[in-house]
């Protein structure tokens, strides 16, 4: 039977690293994931896991520690936020070339400046093509399911690439929820044992990771790993079938929430889902409006074709960010979204807003009022305040605030 427990996100992510017994964890804290090495280094100081903890001086050191341990062939992860990822970028592009199946806890908070220490996306999008897995989460009981699915996807033969779990600092980081934990031996069964077929430190296969690339050669990297990223698809599909039918919890690139009949969708990422879910089910209550919700979970492959049919039929659609991209027109989950439906040909009304920036809250009656827009773009066929943000205090100067 599983578990139940009470634990925080960063708490859940430790208890999932526990059950995986990773080899090596390379980490320096920074806010708000600096709990997650501290309670596995209170599990390796106590002797529950066999894990080699790498005290290091930065979050560079972090991942090039990491990049080196997963090349010897050691199961490796570590965890950081904002900042810290920033510190690792110049790595993160290596571990993926590299095709190194490394898991990466991110814990998503603001990108300096100006300084803040609260949750928004801006981190994990601005890594948004460096060709890691990207899979997020809304709650604590998601971020341990992703967590235990992540090796299995990331060291898949056809796929050998870095992963990172993302969830909203502090929001899920810290809050409490009940969940459902795996049992210990379920979770190591299910996770399997790491069987490099290539690694440095095997005598028998002299090699080299991570060599100079010259022109001839560097465009067929990419190209790679760009079929590892369309090949991982199909794996993480397999992954959470496997994960359903240990756990009965489904997942898969996205959900659909009230879905079935919806004329107006909202699309969005991360913690937000579960008050626009609650947004959802008022408006369906009180009004009888036919509002919906898609909540993204994979973002990277991005699931373009899978999400277009998902919003088939729709008469109006609002997708949400939270991180800015300085674009004209959107943010990153905007641009994606927006592609998909194009190359789908689909004729449904598109807005694209910013929320949360920074940590800032969203509530059930700002998505009432995503969704009285939805329903008047319908009608109107007219798009305003394509560039607006939700919950501005007294709008700004330009006055684009919903």
């Amino acid at each position: 039977m599983a578990v139940r427990e009470r634990l925080s996100g960063n708490e859940a992510v430790a208890y999932a690293i526990k059950q995986i017994n990773p080899d090596v964890m390379p980490a320096f804290p920074i806010t708000p994931s600096t709990e997650i090495p501290q309670y596995v280094a209170n599990y390796i100081a106590n002797g529950e896991i066999g894990t080699e903890f790498i005290h290091v001086e930065s979050e560079h050191s972090a991942m090039s520690a990491a990049i080196g341990a997963s090349a010897a062939g050691a199961r490796t992860v570590t965890a950081t936020s904002s900042c810290g990822m920033a510190l690792m970028w110049e790595e993160l592009y290596v571990a993926a070339s590299d095709r190194l199946p490394v898991v990466l806890a991110l814990v998503n908070r603001a990108l300096t400046g100006p300084i803040n220490i609260n949750a928004d996306h801006s981190d994990s999008m601005g890594a948004r093509d460096s060709g890691w897995i990207q899979i997020y989460a809304e709650s604590n009981q998601e971020v341990y399911d992703n967590f235990l699915q992540a090796y299995p996807i990331a060291e898949n033969a056809a796929v050998r690439l870095p992963v990172m779990i993302c969830q909203d600092g502090f929001i899920t980081s810290h809050g409490v929820e009940n969940i459902l934990l795996v049992e210990d031996e379920k979770a190591k069964e299910f996770v399997g044992e790491y069987c490099p077929e290539h690694y440095l430190l095997n005598e028998k296969e002299p090699m080299a990771v991570g060599p100079y690339a010259v022109s001839n050669y560097y465009m067929e990297t990419k190209r790679a790993q760009r079929e590892a990223m369309k090949n991982a698809k199909q794996v993480i599909l397999e992954t959470a079938e496997k994960f359903e039918r240990m756990t009965g919890r489904k997942y898969g690139f996205f959900e659909e929430y009230r879905m079935e009949d919806a004329q107006y969708a909202v699309v969005v990422i991360g913690s937000a889902a579960g008050t626009c879910k609650a947004a959802v089910d008022k408006i369906r209550e009180t009004t009888g409006k036919k509002a919906g919700l898609v909540k993204i979970r994979v973002f990277r492959p991005f699931p373009e074709e899978e999400l277009a049919a998902a919003l088939k039929g729709m008469k109006a659609i609002a997708v949400l960010d939270r991180s800015e991209m300085f674009s004209a027109t959107s943010g990153p989950l905007g641009a994606e979204v927006r592609a998909a439906l194009y190359g789908a040909k689909l004729e449904a009304e598109v807005v694209n807003y910013f929320y949360g920036l920074g940590g800032r809250d969203i509530t059930v009656e700002d998505f009432e009022r995503v969704y009285e827009n939805l329903e008047e773009m319908a009608k109107t066929h007219v798009v305003k305040d394509m560039y607006a943000y939700i919950g501005l205090r007294e709008g700004d100067r330009h006055g684009n605030s919903l």
